[in-house]
């Protein structure tokens, strides 16, 4: 008998061929198919909603078409309704919050991790975690008791005593307006990009820092060159974060915003934003073509914050390569 059974194999050459053997590429294969399924539901949810969106306001695309951008007249169940107030709102709101957040969360993040004593840095971060929990109609209340009647009181006088020159801060205070808005939402995106920035700053080799103090950079100049320069493409993208949040706020800005459509250039007027239209409308809507021109606005905010995630991310990618280019020469 030339066969030879399993039980005269070594136990040795058992084990080898078994560790020889190709493993099996089942599982490799079945988490690749269910991450991918993943990644479509989020590309299929958008759809979605854009789809639904689009469906829900196609008769007020068909009737007021492109000037629905271009109009500064609302009357959604008249004969023409327009989005341009409450977009130039939105961007001007949100404009104002990025003007106010960016240099106070990237600052307060150098802040934390480079200057803070160590006894003071994990309450002062427990403290910007929190901001960051607190609800948005709860800020929205605090912004009409507290913020508005301060900002009334003494900010905005002094403002247009010295830059009353200018067409930004003139004509009469009322206390809800634009600046109010982009004021609210710069407290609500404060801590997104103050933690986000935080986080990129910590991930920085200590190398860097090492190197600069070698070359006999003092500690800003280290922070400055090694640190907040190395760490900028991660900073870009905080407020890049920050500005979807701001592009999307809601209910705190509808409070103190004072809903009203119009474009004016002094930032004491009153505005109204794309988000604030949807909160303060929506059940109001009692035709079929209110609803439709209500469904047109949130088309007009989706697109809106696709166009800016884009922009950003070509942006950046323009970043990146600029820098890549730098450092080769």
């Amino acid at each position: 008998m030339t066969t030879i059974s399993a039980v005269h194999i070594p136990l040795e050459e058992r084990s080898t061929r078994a560790r020889m053997a190709p493993p099996s590429r089942f599982g490799d294969k079945a988490f690749e198919w269910l991450t991918l399924v993943m990644a479509l539901v989020v590309v299929v949810l958008v759809i979605l909603i854009g789809w639904q969106l689009w469906n829900g306001s196609s008769l007020a695309i068909r009737k007021f078409g492109f000037h629905f951008l271009t109009s500064s007249t609302w009357d959604p169940v008249g004969a023409q309704s327009g989005a341009l107030p409450n977009i130039y709102g939105k961007r001007v709101s949100s404009l104002i919050a990025l003007l106010i957040a960016v240099p106070l969360s990237i600052a307060t993040a150098a802040y934390l991790t480079e200057l803070a004593p160590l006894w003071i840095r994990q309450p002062l971060v427990s403290l910007i975690e929190m901001l960051a929990a607190i609800p948005s109609v709860i800020l929205g209340l605090w912004g009409i008791f507290v913020m508005i009647p301060w900002l009334r009181e003494y900010p905005f006088p002094l403002l247009k005593r010295f830059f009353g020159w200018t067409p930004f801060f003139t004509g009469p205070i009322y206390g809800p307006s634009m600046l109010a808005g982009g004021i609210i939402i710069a407290v609500m995106i404060l801590p997104i990009i103050t933690s986000v920035s935080r986080e990129i700053l910590r991930s920085v080799p200590n190398l860097q820092r090492e190197a600069a103090y070698a070359l006999g950079a003092t500690r800003w100049e280290a922070t400055r060159i090694a640190v907040l320069s190395y760490a900028n493409k991660g900073l870009f993208g905080a407020v890049i974060l920050g500005l979807g949040r701001a592009v999307g706020e809601t209910m705190a800005v509808t409070m103190v915003i004072g809903n009203t459509p119009q474009i004016a250039a002094s930032l004491f007027q009153p505005g109204y934003t794309l988000a604030s239209v949807l909160a303060n409308e929506f059940t109001e809507a009692t035709s079929d073509m209110y609803l439709q021109a209500l469904f047109e606005i949130g088309l007009v905010l989706l697109g809106i914050t696709i166009l800016v995630n884009l922009l950003a991310q070509l942006l950046l990618r323009t970043i990146r390569t600029t820098s890549a280019t730098r450092a080769v020469q």
